[in-house]
């Protein structure tokens, strides 16, 4: 059988992740080279994975004749430029969030997708989550009715190291940017107005930085759907991921998955496991579903499910978020363009 021949972008930890769920699991495809600026790591994994081609310079890769689709896992800094590359080169995308943190630019690349015709899909991982996704099924089975309130937690069991978010776009743009998507996703509705009130509460390095460690955010949709987030770069307890949705019909709802599902009682109260403690353990089924999910769409040539708009949107209503937060004030959407 013939595979998609694909080249991956990023030999970090979400870069490796892809490429060890397409060595294993994925039959269509498979990884025939990898590009990183730090060349001996791409070497290493290309090594760990027989994988043909090792390069330092990406364009090297985008070049290779016989490549079907691209994996952007670089830092986000190279995202837009990277996507013009690959579509000119005529290769399908999968660019992990965001696109870029303009809008400018993000529309640039978008153009050059829709100019070249590849595939293209952004990484928002979460759509894929077998608990999230049984929730979206369910409404769409009208079994919440008309949604009236949504409440999403996601929070950090800590937060990254301050070069990481000096270079991350802030907060609002690097995580909570993932529940903004989820968001949208679950009212199928697009949002009006959002209040944001972001604090640090958790490391004052942050703050230096010039951004937040923690938020609650309350978004209108123009369906009349009223969404909050909260957010926070620290738990003790484990990394938090919680969705409800409230509808005229019932409630449905998500909760953490755990190490497993023991609990004990004694004099003390209910004794039960925590919360998976990292993200990476937290979405394990999600990022292969996810990338299942890319490869099945450019190898049955199939509209991706998560669309260069998608992205768009969640940058936009990331940059509203900022706004809002610093000028502590709503901020409708029509004023982010």
């Amino acid at each position: 059988m013939k595979k998609l021949n694909i080249g991956v972008i990023g030999a970090g930890r979400i870069g490796q992740v892809h490429i060890e769920n397409i060595v294993q699991r994925i039959q269509i495809a498979e990884v025939v080279a990898i590009a990183d600026t730090n060349f001996e790591l791409a070497t290493t994994i290309s090594e760990k994975y027989s994988i043909d081609h090792a390069y330092e310079n990406y364009k090297e890769l985008i070049n290779l004749k016989n490549l079907d689709a691209i994996l952007i896992c670089s830092s986000t800094d190279t995202h837009s430029e990277i996507i013009i590359e690959a579509a000119r080169a005529g290769k399908h995308v999968f660019c992990e969030k965001p696109i870029d943190m303009t809008i400018q630019k993000t529309k640039e690349a978008l153009s050059a997708v829709d100019a070249s015709g590849i595939k293209f899909m952004v990484g928002f991982n979460r759509r894929f989550d077998p608990n999230f996704s049984k929730v979206k099924g369910e409404i769409q089975n009208d079994k919440v009715g008309d949604i009236h309130i949504v409440k999403i937690t996601s929070r950090d069991p800590g937060p990254p190291p301050i070069e990481y978010i000096l270079g991350s776009g802030g907060v609002y743009m690097d995580m909570v940017i993932h529940d903004f998507d989820m968001a949208r996703f679950i009212t199928n509705s697009e949002v009006d107005e959002i209040f944001c009130k972001g604090m640090v509460r958790v490391d004052p390095e942050i703050k230096t930085a010039g951004d937040f460690d923690t938020s609650v955010a309350v978004l209108k949709f123009v369906d009349g759907t009223l969404v909050i987030i909260d957010n926070s770069r620290k738990a003790i307890y484990g990394y938090d991921q919680r969705l409800e949705v409230f509808g005229s019909k019932g409630m449905l709802g998500a909760e953490n998955n755990k190490a497993d599902n023991h609990f004990y009682y004694d004099e003390n109260g209910k004794h039960e496991s925590l919360p998976l403690h990292f993200f990476m353990q937290r979405y394990t089924q999600s990022y292969l579903n996810e990338i299942n999910e890319f490869c099945e769409s450019v190898f049955n040539n199939k509209i991706p499910p998560v669309s260069g708009r998608d992205g768009l949107e969640a940058i936009r209503i990331a940059m509203a978020a900022k706004l809002s937060a610093t000028e502590n004030r709503p901020v409708k959407m029509s004023e982010i363009e």
